[in-house]
């Protein structure tokens, strides 16, 4: 997925704050007063943070469910871009028992061939990604505190985000690479097939180095959340935070590596398409602007990043490192391999097609960024850690001015203001909504093609599961409160 953020964490009766609560107040949870850098929530908030910090029950399904994944989405992936790259997205399938083994044998033979691990792909895939960690740690960037971790006796761990120049260098280095001939950028998606491959290994390889150097060094910090199952607590991860130097490794996988390879992949379309059609349809220029934009709220607002649930809750295995790794640059960016790959008449709208996409887009995104930026905001006014960016675009609404809340005895705020007096995952709901003008740039020729905003769909129910039932144990009567104000999960008035 894309950038999520966790449980509500801010506001709904308007509480103001006197200047002289003391720290009974703030104890009993009836204060407003900012939360500082590192501060402690109450006690009460305290014992729940303990439960949220011990393993109680499997998730995924889980050993049988998560191995199932971890093997089922590899060989899924490499089905998929067969499909696509062989057939124009129509599924292939045994005509019978007896056509079993040699269909396999054909399949096998398609991965051998188109998706060999070949020493381009590898210089691609690992260059890219030393490309992305050398500028995560040269370039310039802001200092942003996350919020207080329990695990770390609710210390604010520091984050040096420079996302946002780090992709401005990526777009000029990018340019010169192919206007040099160095690197053409068609080159990318020529070589989609073994890139992917290499993404497969790479992912499987740093989740296994992160699991042995937590388990038996503590790198990212102490174990947690174990099950006592080896694979399960593989998939789930050890460890919190593993960093190197002052590189967050797992806020690094999330924006740097899956982002960046999916608009590259977008923009390497666009340039095989000019060059072979003589002009780029608006369907790929959708796919170049949706994946633009999404890259760029990712750069933007990487300060922002550190406030959500991934950060300070979700430890950093296989599940986050596959995903972002592989998972988003090789399957999101379907539609455009299908339309490389097919003729443009199939798949091309009429001109109030392409407006009703590109308003359906920006409409959707501007929700998406304005209600992601609203909470992060409140967060950090709440921690006393705000720091105001002007980064393109700012968007009107994006900072909320007293917004509506419901103080918790947590000692956190619900925040019930702006987007989020309208659903409870109201940012979900607008990224779902640009994840299908995604999947309707390639037409209705194929299933594959809309694999994102299906799976997606898949991914939000389930994480919004995840998020409530950690809120209702976090902050209990507080959440049943939040519930009914906020009566909606993702669709106002409906859902």
């Amino acid at each position: 997925m894309a950038v999520t953020m966790d449980g509500p964490s801010s506001n709904l009766r308007k509480r103001k704050s006197n200047g002289n609560l003391n720290s009974d107040n703030i104890l009993n949870g009836k204060s407003t007063a900012l939360l500082k850098i590192n501060a402690m929530p109450t006690e009460h908030g305290q014992e729940m943070d303990k439960k949220l910090d011990e393993h109680r029950e499997y998730e995924f399904g889980g050993p049988g469910g998560v191995i199932a994944m971890m093997v089922g989405f590899p060989l899924l992936m490499y089905y998929l871009w067969i499909c696509l790259w062989y057939y124009q997205g129509k599924f292939v399938y045994p005509s019978s028992a007896n056509d079993i083994r040699p269909f396999l044998n054909k399949m096998g033979q398609h991965i051998y061939e188109g998706a060999y691990p070949t020493k381009f792909a590898w210089v691609t895939y690992c260059g890219l990604t030393a490309i992305q960690l050398f500028f995560a740690l040269i370039l310039p960037g802001l200092a942003q505190n996350g919020l207080p971790v329990p695990s770390l006796g609710y210390k604010a761990l520091p984050y040096h985000c420079n996302a946002l120049y780090s992709w401005y260098a990526t777009l000029i280095l990018s340019y010169v690479l192919h206007k040099t001939g160095v690197y053409r950028l068609p080159w990318i998606i020529e070589n989609y097939g073994p890139i992917m491959t290499v993404a497969l290994i790479v992912s499987f390889s740093v989740s296994i180095l992160i699991d042995v150097c937590g388990r038996l060094f503590h790198y990212g910090g102490k174990p947690m959340r174990l099950s006592g199952n080896i694979i399960y607590d593989h998939f789930m991860g050890i460890t919190l935070n593993p960093r190197l130097g002052r590189v967050d490794l797992k806020m690094f996988a999330e924006v740097r590596v899956p982002w960046v390879l999916l608009f590259l992949i977008s923009l390497s379309g666009v340039v095989k398409q000019y060059e072979e059609l003589g002009r780029v349809t608006y369907n790929m220029w959708h796919m170049l602007l949706a994946t633009g934009l999404y890259m760029n709220a990712c750069a933007k607002a990487e300060h922002m990043i550190p406030q959500t649930w991934d950060m300070f809750h979700e430890k950093f295995g296989w599940m986050l490192i596959f995903w972002n790794m592989a998972g988003v640059p090789f399957t999101y960016c379907y539609p455009t391999i299908y339309m490389v790959r097919a003729a443009s008449s199939t798949y091309e709208f009429p001109l109030w097609g392409n407006i009703a996409m590109f308003v359906t887009l920006v409409t959707f995104y501007y929700i998406f960024d304005c209600s992601m930026a609203q909470k992060s905001n409140f967060k950090m006014h709440q921690q006393g850690e705000h720091n105001p960016r002007k980064a393109f675009p700012v968007l009107p609404g994006s900072d909320l001015k007293d917004p509506s809340y419901i103080q918790t005895k947590h000692g956190n705020k619900l925040l019930t203001g702006g987007c989020w007096a309208y659903a409870r995952k109201i940012n979900y709901t607008a990224d779902w909504i640009q994840a299908c003008t995604w999947g309707l740039t390639a037409g209705f020729n194929t299933p594959i093609t809309l694999f994102y905003p299906i799976f997606f769909l898949a991914v939000l129910t389930h994480r919004c599961g995840r998020d409530f039932a950690k809120c209702s144990v976090k902050y209990g009567e507080d959440w049943d409160e939040y519930c009914k104000v906020v009566r909606w999960k993702f669709i106002p008035g409906i859902y």
